[in-house]
């Protein structure tokens, strides 16, 4: 893996909150590519995925004439799909020419496409590092935001396998090669769902009790059994706010940058092994929330981490 094709989302729809549009250029401008340089990889600075803003979409009045009642509960549902169709075919292409691709959020709901991209054609395990289970469906969700879903949506939970959301499933990803790791904020609505599936769960107490290297040693096993490769999904919020606070969903409790960065050395080093990293995504920085672009320079560095820099 020595090219890396970096691909930027500048998707909001599907949060609650506007700025996490800019994410991508602010992981840019804390020198991702000049520190992955450094690291000796070809770094091929894809432009960025082309996003409706929202005061461009269809008129509000209009979506509610629709007759599906899930989607006019689901904020911004067909331009999510139309996003996530260009970065599921972008991160396959990537793929097919030897190149590793690194994808920069934009909200949460981009995993929809990273998963479906990097799953066609292999079978592909999941690790997501994140405060959030993302479990939640049309039907179950209180808020409509999609950044909230992409788990349930790639995994086919609820609704999400009706046959007009075939764009949103991930046929190569199957829940008991799914790990969720740190957990603390889980909805009523997605738990019971979550509990039901065959997906793994580590919660910040697991964390706690275990240790992080216990956590992320069982992860990457369980991720990578029986698979061709694992997708790595970062949500910022993971870690604690007071540690990174340009993120749009900050909850109390996350993991400390330490833990942090050594969950993704210890996913360096398994690829250093076996070869299993396919994909990588961070998601989720927000610079209107920022300070000084902390939260950006620490997705850089868990990035170059993730991708073998060592301390010595």
């Amino acid at each position: 893996m020595s090219h890396i094709r970096i691909i930027g989302v500048p998707m909001d729809l599907g949060a609650d909150r506007r700025g996490v549009d800019m994410g991508p250029s602010a992981i840019r401008a804390a020198g991702l590519s000049e520190r992955l340089d450094d690291l000796g990889y070809d770094c091929e600075e894809a432009s960025d995925l082309v996003v409706p803003n929202p005061e461009e979409v269809t008129d509000p009045e209009e979506r509610k004439s629709r007759t599906d009642l899930d989607q006019k509960k689901t904020k911004y549902l067909p331009e999510v799909e139309e996003v996530s169709t260009q970065l599921a075919d972008e991160a396959e292409e990537a793929i097919q020419e030897n190149e590793f691709p690194l994808i920069l959020g934009g909200d949460h709901s981009i995993a929809i496409g990273s998963l479906s991209g990097t799953s066609r054609a292999a079978n592909v395990g999941v690790i997501w590092f994140d405060a959030h289970s993302d479990f939640n469906t049309p039907k179950t969700t209180s808020s409509g935001n999609v950044h909230g879903m992409p788990l349930a949506a790639a995994l086919g939970v609820g609704e999400f396998e009706k046959p007009e959301y075939e764009w949103a499933r991930a046929a190569g990803i199957v829940p008991e090669r799914v790990v969720l790791v740190g957990l603390r904020s889980v909805d009523d609505t997605e738990r019971d769902a979550v509990k039901q599936s065959n997906v793994t769960t580590f919660t910040m107490a697991d964390i706690d009790e275990q240790g992080i290297e216990n956590v992320v040693d069982q992860a990457l096993k369980i991720a990578s059994k029986n698979v061709d490769g694992i997708h790595v999904s970062f949500d910022l919020d993971w870690i604690d706010p007071t540690v990174a606070p340009g993120v749009g969903t900050p909850v109390r409790g996350g993991a400390t940058f330490r833990e942090a960065r050594y969950a993704l050395e210890a996913v360096a080093e398994a690829n250093d092994r076996d070869s299993i990293l396919r994909s990588l995504e961070f998601v989720e920085v927000n610079p209107i929330l920022d300070r000084e672009n902390r939260t950006a320079t620490i997705a850089v560095e868990l990035a170059e981490t993730a991708l073998g820099r060592k301390l010595l």
